[in-house]
């Protein structure tokens, strides 16, 4: 349907993994996925054959953590690191101020290089949050939740540096300067990349409708830019766990899968760069890219950083039961290495200015 041009609102921005491989992809087309006027998301399709397994299990496996008992979740929290490492759940704020404790997170970093990792440790001590050695649960509890984590990590981080690299050709086109291979570079290389395994809890069930406090549109993930330079995604996963309570008292399988949430508002939103929110489904055999502070620090703003949220879906009746898991992997530059040239800002300094305000 067109509209007019005054109020034509940005598209989530599609190409094929093969257009990518090929060096396909227009500098116009990445204008329109990551620019001022863009969403700042791209959606990848024709993925690896492993990818939908791969999927399917790791987001199962998110319900099933999200319910262990507290004791075992425990085990796998750090508060040293602020939470930033292993199981988290409310210790961030929504907007309106309050603990977030509508969503579970586990935290991993895993892309592995024994001299980076120790580099990191020695240079900057003050920041756990990005140092501290991953923790897992036991095997015996969540029998290969590991392998399945970091393998599909690998595979996302694979996509991001392809993306990456189209990115670059930009920037060298584009900015006076600007040095080939910057960005792909960080991705592949970076022991500072984090992944995010999401559950957001299902509503809490009520008798009286009317007298529920109205929910904020952000109540699933408060609105927030992401940190890094690309932010891997996968689909939504919405589980009706009444139906299928995920418990480890029997053998772990992939849960599922509903077709949408009965709210079709129940999702991820972005802003666009006139306020206005523009919901946007990643199907669910793509990844989708998403833009970072540090890459608008290093493409010098051409490519913006874009706020978004999460949101429940209205009513308890609607969504009761109904759980939503994902992935986010975050490309993130090495710790030491500078993505404000203006202020000679160094990631880690990036990073303490965004966790101080969030923590």
């Amino acid at each position: 349907m067109g509209s007019i041009a005054t109020d034509e609102r940005p598209t989530a921005v599609s190409v094929s993994l093969q257009e990518l491989k090929d060096g396909n992809v227009s500098l116009e087309t990445l204008e329109q996925a990551f620019g001022p006027a863009s969403l700042g998301i791209i959606i990848i399709s024709g993925l690896p054959e492993e990818f939908a397994s791969l999927r399917a299990r790791l987001l199962s496996y998110a319900s099933y953590l999200a319910n262990l008992p507290d004791g075992e979740l425990a085990k796998v929290e750090k508060p040293e690191a602020r939470y930033n490492v292993g199981w988290s759940c409310g210790k961030e704020t929504l907007s309106n101020g309050q603990p977030d404790t509508f969503k579970g997170s586990y935290y991993v970093q895993p892309i592995h290089n024994e001299e980076l990792e120790a580099k990191a440790r020695e240079l900057y001590p003050h920041i756990p949050d990005m140092t501290s050695p991953n923790v897992w649960p036991d095997e015996k509890v969540l029998p290969g939740f590991q392998d399945v984590f970091e393998t599909l990590c690998r595979l996302i981080v694979d996509v991001a540096a392809l993306v990456a690299r189209s990115c670059d050709r930009y920037g060298v086109a584009k900015l006076e300067g600007y040095r080939e291979g910057t960005l792909e570079n960080i991705v592949r290389g970076s022991v500072s990349t984090k992944a995010r395994l999401l559950h957001y809890f299902p509503p809490p069930p009520s008798s009286k409708e009317d007298e529920q406090p109205p929910c904020s549109d952000d109540d699933w993930c408060g609105t927030h830019t992401d940190l890094g330079a690309l932010t891997g995604l996968t689909s939504n996963m919405f589980i009706d766990e009444t139906l299928h309570p995920p418990t480890t008292s029997s053998p772990i399988t992939d849960l599922p899968e509903l077709d949408a949430h009965p709210d079709p508002k129940a999702g991820l939103w972005i802003k666009d760069r006139a306020g206005r929110t523009t919901q946007v489904h990643i199907p669910r055999d793509c990844l989708a890219f998403q833009t970072g502070q540090a890459l608008q620090l290093i493409t010098r703003g051409r490519f913006q950083a874009v706020p978004h949220f999460v949101r429940s879906g209205s009513g308890r009746g609607a969504g009761g039961g109904i759980a939503r898991n994902t992935l986010a992997v975050f490309t993130q530059p090495n710790l030491w290495e500078v993505v404000d040239e203006s202020r000679k800002l160094d990631f880690a300094g990036l990073a303490g200015e965004v966790f101080g305000r969030t923590y």
